[in-house]
């Protein structure tokens, strides 16, 4: 859902489960309070404070925060952006981790959605809600995912970073050497596993569509739609059990569909990297993503529909997986010069051109009322329909017990897509180690 690297692994900007990190974590913000009064304070003799910024990106993404970060510093002769150091994307949980354990850490650190609330639990977190709610773009302007991805607890502990949508690209050729038209929006997920049938050809070594395999994150969050549109919920309402023991046993079973007619290419390595090279080379009719990959499927040339995802009820619904620019205290000049820089950074004018040039969408309305994003989006085919899917996106929970749900589910899914378990065993399962971890107090 990409920033993480550029496709074809763009796919990791969901991120790779790390286990443990919560933990980790609460470990390390337990005994770490005054660390932060310890570190330089980053002002320099000419009164310039250098902040340091790990931005997890790759590639073309690289390029552009880097080319923001210069602008930037020309506008703010007194604030240098440092952006060396850090790691990419995938592995930030542990390196902040460890950052935090050794109490030398970044100012801005790129940190997945899924794992905020785990980093959050460090008092080294800064607390934004002031700065964002006081900032140049009202609040309320930010994209209802965006917001909701950096809220914990009614206090904003991030500010957005990226802003996706799941919905299903489609080879136009396959589906035509196929004999299988095309769908449109309002299809369902039994029409999903029937057009995936119906697409492929063992014979040719063609897939109706493709599921990564490695019961990381980005095996995980394309169930969730799912179980939303089931009315169930990745955590009940008590907050100590999950709230989808009997919609995950429906949602696998659409899974288990797609195992038994063998119209699923299950990616056997972290990224999906395989399972879009398999779609590039048209031997996959139809694979769920996020606009990030549009550009490699341009790249490559193929003849593409971008139609939403299918539901159960008829009734748009889709996932949002928003990553954050998460900051941290090292002092006030740093931490003020920090938030500076992101609240630049997050600015339509600025926005704008991380969406079109590393492949997000807007993080506000401000921003998709930019001249350049429209442009951009007028010129590239279906990019519109992951636009609109916002106003039906759902975030995952902003939790610090999610990694763990995450972990259970991602080893249900893959039971499931590979035969070992039933969809009603494969739930039980989940559920007896998600509800011990959410037992855990927070």
């Amino acid at each position: 859902m990409s920033a993480v690297p550029r496709a074809p692994g763009a796919v990791t900007r969901r991120g790779v489960l790390r286990v443990g990190g919560a933990g980790a974590l609460a470990a390390a913000g337990g005994g770490l309070a005054g660390c932060a009064a310890g570190a330089a304070d980053g002002v320099g003799d000419d009164g310039r404070v250098t902040i340091q910024m790990w931005h997890g990106q790759n590639d073309t993404a690289a390029k552009v925060i880097k080319s923001l970060a210069a602008e930037f510093e020309r506008a703010h002769p007194d604030i240098r952006v440092d952006m060396g150091g850090g790691v990419l994307a995938d592995a930030m949980l542990q390196k902040v981790t460890a950052a935090l354990a050794s109490g030398a850490y970044p100012d801005i650190a790129y940190v997945f959605g899924s794992d905020l609330a785990s980093v959050a639990r460090s008092p080294q977190v800064v607390d934004l809600t002031e700065a964002m709610e006081r900032g140049p773009t009202p609040w309320r302007n930010y994209h209802a995912p965006a917001r909701e991805a950096v809220t914990i607890n009614g206090r904003i502990r991030a500010v957005p970073a990226l802003l996706d949508a799941l919905a299903v690209v489609c080879n136009k050729k396959v589906f035509a050497e196929a004999g299988v038209e095309l769908p449109e929006p309002g299809w369902t997920w039994r029409e999903f596993t029937d057009t995936a049938r119906r697409l492929t050809d063992a014979g040719k070594g063609r897939f109706g569509t493709g599921w990564p395999g490695t019961g990381d994150e980005d095996t995980v969050w394309r169930l969730w739609p799912l179980v939303w549109d089931l009315g169930g919920e990745v955590i009940a309402e008590d907050g100590r059990s999950i709230g989808f023991e009997k919609e995950g046993v429906r949602a696998l079973e659409v899974v288990r569909e797609l195992a038994d007619d063998k119209s699923v290419y299950i990616d056997p390595k972290p990224g999906s990297e395989q399972m879009y090279q398999v779609f590039l080379s048209g031997r996959m009719g139809m694979v769920p993503t996020a606009p990030w990959q549009l550009p490699d499927i341009e790249q490559a040339e193929l003849d593409y529909h971008v139609v939403p995802l299918p539901t159960f009820s008829r009734r748009p619904l889709t996932i949002s997986g928003p990553d954050t620019w998460t900051l941290f205290d090292n002092g006030a000049a740093r931490a003020k010069a920090a938030r500076t820089f992101v609240t630049w950074l997050t600015q339509p004018a600025q926005d704008s051109r991380w969406d079109v040039e590393a492949g997000s969408l807007p993080l506000s309305r401000r921003s998709e009322d930019r001249p350049a994003w429209r442009t951009h989006s007028a010129r590239t085919p279906g990019l519109s329909v992951f636009t609109e899917a916002v106003a039906s996106a759902r975030v995952r929970p902003v939790h610090p017990a999610y990694p763990r749900v995450s972990r259970a589910l991602g080893q249900a899914v893959v039971a499931v897509l590979l035969g070992r378990k039933s969809p009603a065993d494969a739930v039980r399962s989940c559920a007896e180690e998600s509800n011990a971890a959410l037992l855990i107090p927070r």
